[in-house]
């Protein structure tokens, strides 16, 4: 490989970052024109930290002569726990000693002393290389200080000189490219995970400016763990974060199943919304997930039962209305969120559910937006007083009867009152008229 060949790929790989090739596209596109460029490279995998909920790091193969899995995503472990093959990489030895460079003749007397070289031995490789380059302290993200990169030859010599320095003279410009796309990458990982897709949507589109928002109508769902307060008072401390996190993925994926929108977590509450074509058709979604969490919670809870962990429901509630979606805050840290009255309202129907010993209540808008089909067996439960709210709200919930079979309210009871707040509903349902009035 000479000059024009090494600037020629050079370019691409600036090209391929600018434009946003995914890192197995770089890789595989690097290392054909290094191929036909003359540089023997027959096998090459690069590994990059990231910072995402689900996984570590993320690593990328190529193979001239047979098809591989292109990209891997490993998990996250332990701090104090590394895998034993990752434990085993020349990767890993490079990041524990800090050393930019190892190779390996295996055919010509050098051990295969490091994860795969022994199989790629076998395979009728003859050299190995491993390569690092490392970021400064200023530009890192996370973990995301360093990129590693192998390359693998079946050539009788091995690598030339001349292909050590070209291997050499390049890695910047791929790490580069590399680590542009992962930074993109990770900023959009980032916005979705704390602000939801919709919203991070549009942050990352440039709607950013204080202020700047769009009048929607939209159901509005909110709901919050039942007892979580007495719950946490009696419990171990350790248990609070795992049980959050549990109820939090049942709600979370019942919303986003159904077409949902999650804007916020505040501790054990959740607040969502649904757009749709029509107002019926957002509220119809909003039940749906309803439904949806119901199975769930029925499987979660008889899980934490059996581990002998606490166990409890939600407290839910729906409403519709028109509320205004975007950036509200200060010039430098801002939220991207719904306000409205429309969304203190369904806060304060959700508070009601305690009193009202209710798991599930509804706004006269909304079940009136839903037909007959979708929400066969609503019961008026009266006209009731909304905190902060200057007219009495007729509110709704669904008979038991009419419940699919199997509802988690027939199910699952009050860990600390004994029955289920949707059981205990029907209990009091005769003392409850149509006028009454709480605060």
């Amino acid at each position: 490989m000479d000059d024009h060949h090494i600037k020629d790929i050079a370019n691409w790989l600036t090209q391929g970052g600018l434009t946003g090739l995914s890192e197995a596209d770089l890789l595989a596109g690097f290392c054909e024109r290094c191929a036909t460029s003359g540089l023997p490279v027959e096998r090459a995998s690069a590994v990059m930290d990231t910072l995402h909920p689900l996984y570590e790091r993320r690593a990328f193969r190529w193979d001239r002569t047979q098809p591989v899995q292109r990209v891997v995503e490993l998990g996250i472990v332990a701090p104090v726990t590394v895998p034993d093959n990752w434990r085993r990489t020349a990767f890993h030895y490079l990041k524990a000693t800090g050393g930019n460079e190892l190779r390996r003749r295996i055919k010509l007397g050098d051990p295969a002393d490091f994860y795969l070289l022994d199989a790629m031995k076998e395979d009728g490789f003859s050299d190995f290389i491993a390569m690092a380059h490392r970021f400064a302290n200023q530009n890192t993200i996370g973990e995301i200080d360093c990129f590693f990169l192998h390359f693998g030859t079946r050539a009788p010599a091995g690598f030339t000189k001349a292909d050590e320095l070209a291997l050499r003279e390049l890695l910047p410009c791929l790490a580069l490219a590399v680590k542009c796309v992962v930074v993109s990458g990770v900023a959009s990982t980032i916005a979705k995970v704390y602000l939801g897709d919709d919203a991070a949507d549009q942050v990352l589109h440039g709607r950013i400016t204080r202020g700047r928002s769009e009048r929607i109508s939209a159901a509005l769902w909110f709901s919050d763990l039942a007892n979580f307060t007495r719950i946490s008072d009696t419990v171990d401390p350790e248990e609070i974060i795992p049980m959050l996190n549990d109820y939090a993925e049942a709600v979370i994926t019942s919303v986003r199943q159904a077409g949902g929108e999650v804007l916020k977590l505040m501790g054990d509450g959740t607040l969502a919304i649904f757009r749709g074509g029509t107002s019926s058709q957002a509220c119809a979604c909003a039940l749906e997930a309803s439904r949806l969490l119901d199975g769930r919670l029925i499987d979660l809870n008889a899980r934490r039962c059996g581990e002998g962990r606490p166990a409890t429901d939600l407290y839910l509630g729906l409403h519709v209305g028109d509320v205004f979606y975007g950036n509200i805050g200060s010039q430098d840290r801002l939220d991207f969120t719904v306000i409205g009255p429309a969304v203190n309202e369904v806060s304060r129907i959700t508070s009601l559910c305690r009193s009202l010993h209710q798991g599930l209540l509804m706004s006269g808008p909304f079940a009136a937006c839903v037909s007959a089909s979708e929400i066969d067996g609503l019961h008026s439960i009266g006209r009731h007083v909304l905190r902060g709210v200057s007219r009495p709200q007729e509110l709704f919930t669904i008979a038991s009867e009419k419940r699919p079979a199997g509802n988690r309210m027939s199910l699952q009871t009050d860990p600390l009152e004994g029955s289920p707040p949707r059981a205990r509903a029907h209990r009091h349902q005769s003392t409850i008229g149509r006028d009454s009035v709480t605060t």
